[in-house]
């Protein structure tokens, strides 16, 4: 009976990776945006590069852990942004990677409003290590002491409305839009099991309190069938465009208090700690996050470029 309640539970566990939320979780998508939709690459004049790292549920043994490295900026006549966006998500024995390269264009459609539309293409690696999975039975042949793999291309596309002066922003995106199939094993010949294609949405508005003082409410939409409706409404406060306090509340999650800071107008930190709202607080202290950005090379727009501008 044991067997089979671990057997089970294996299934089942396999099939929350591979049908729900597939990608990763993060806190911090007012300062790293550019993950969650290719055509926010190259908005800014300049490049950039962004480290996100996630621990989530503090005091679960086997929690998920998140790491995410980002780098995307525009080419010098400002129209076109590349970008490329590496992240590991594990979580116990199971590991997701996945990397992508993407292309935006952007067109100035009037004096103050531009959009980009954006396409990413790169891999996805689901992986599961047997030899952490330790079953009631050893003969138990429901997965080896190996290594499974499956590794899959993927395609995402994106919109992204903003005004030149950076005060609002509207976007969406759709990842994971070819919904391969999944295969874990070599003999296997049919799988319910495959890429789910996300949804997400954000916005944002910059309103300015005075020389120093900038209030900018935010919000994040996804969806995932068959997970139900997220979303995240935050608002941070920010002083003289280097230091930031802010919140966060997450629909069925959690609440997100959050810091940043600007250093030398180039290198950014910034922190949040989720509090959980569901029956894993009994379990957990919460969630931290933590983000490092480098703004590394500043594109000197050509002649062209100030004309459009």
């Amino acid at each position: 009976m044991m067997k089979k309640i671990i057997s089970i539970s294996f299934i089942i566990l396999i099939a929350f990776v591979v049908d729900a939320q597939q990608l990763p979780q993060y806190s911090n998508y007012m300062v790293n945006d550019y993950v969650m939709n290719p055509a926010i690459g190259g908005s800014n004049n300049y490049f950039e590069g962004k480290s996100n790292n996630r621990y989530q549920w503090i005091g679960i043994t086997d929690a998920p852990r998140t790491y995410i490295l980002s780098v995307n900026g525009p080419t010098k006549n400002l129209k076109m942004g590349l970008g490329g966006l590496l992240f590991t998500d594990i979580v116990g024995p199971t590991r997701r990677t996945g990397f992508y390269l993407s292309y935006a264009y952007h067109l100035k459609v009037s004096e103050k409003v531009k959009v980009s539309l954006g396409l990413s293409g790169g891999l996805l690696q689901f992986m599961v290590d047997g030899s952490k999975i330790t079953l009631r039975d050893p003969s138990d042949m429901v997965i080896s002491n190996g290594l499974q793999s499956a590794l899959l291309p993927d395609f995402g596309a994106g919109i992204y409305v903003y005004s030149t002066d950076k005060k609002w922003y509207a976007g969406a995106s759709v990842p994971q839009i070819l919904q391969n199939k999944i295969k874990f094993f070599d003999n296997t010949t049919t799988t319910l099991s495959k890429l789910a294609t996300h949804f997400y949405a954000t916005a944002g508005y910059k309103f300015s309190l005075n020389e120093d003082f900038v209030i900018e409410p935010s919000t994040c939409i996804k969806y995932v069938k068959p997970a139900p409706l997220q979303f995240d409404i935050g608002v941070r406060a920010i002083y003289k465009e280097k230091v930031w306090i802010g919140a966060a509340f997450r629909y069925l999650d959690a609440v997100s208090a959050m810091v940043g800071y600007t250093m030398q107008e180039n290198i950014t930190f910034a922190y949040s700690y989720d509090f959980t709202m569901t029956n894993i607080k009994k379990y957990s202290t919460g969630t931290h996050e933590l983000m490092i950005g480098i703004r590394f090379h500043k594109v000197r727009p050509s002649k062209d470029a100030v004309k459009m501008q």
